[in-house]
């Protein structure tokens, strides 16, 4: 069965509101507000909600609803996640004196450049460094903290041969083997 069309439920503590054409979304983490397209309807009934194609007879525009209505389904489902439980995405830096330092909303990086990298997060996105390896970036919006994660990682993305760089704490680097005389 597809499961473009299924119901999502909406957890307790979390208020899910249509006001024209903007899904309006809050829970105790924070609020997040989507314009969704004018070829999808949103239906909310009880603890649950869902996307459906306006078109629903003529085949031809079905076949742009359709797709759109499973794009806004998953969307607005992450941000239902994103407004009672959060995301977070893991950062390691490996590599020797690769370090890194929170100071409120600017996260500093030693990556053997020869000047230090401050990256500035933007509205909605905390970041914690548990260790000088390690880097957490929390926020409620899973698109941003996603972006967020790939710029800071786009600063020293791993090398093939010995793995230095930022990865993800989850990342597997694929090492090539050195030149042989």
């Amino acid at each position: 069965m597809s499961r473009v069309l299924k119901e999502v439920t909406i957890p307790s503590g979390v208020e899910v509101v249509l006001n024209g054409s903007t899904v309006n979304v809050k829970g105790s983490k924070g609020q997040l507000n989507l314009d969704i397209h004018n070829s999808v309807e949103l239906v909310v009934e009880n603890n649950t909600f869902r996307l459906e194609p306006k078109e629903k007879k003529d085949l031809k525009s079905r076949s742009k609803s359709l797709p759109m209505s499973g794009t806004y389904k998953a969307i607005i489902s992450n941000m239902v996640t994103g407004v009672s439980a959060g995301f977070e995405k893991k950062l390691t830096l490996i590599g020797v004196g690769y370090r890194v330092a929170v100071k409120g909303s600017v996260v500093n990086l030693s990556l053997g450049f020869s000047h230090p990298v401050a990256h500035h997060l933007p509205e909605g996105i905390t970041a914690s460094a548990p260790s000088q390896t390690e880097l957490i970036i929390n926020g409620i919006d899973k698109h941003l903290v996603g972006q967020v994660a790939a710029n800071i990682r786009a600063y020293r993305p791993p090398e093939p041969y010995k793995g230095k760089g930022i990865r993800y704490a989850d990342e597997q680097v694929v090492r090539k083997e050195a030149k042989k005389k």
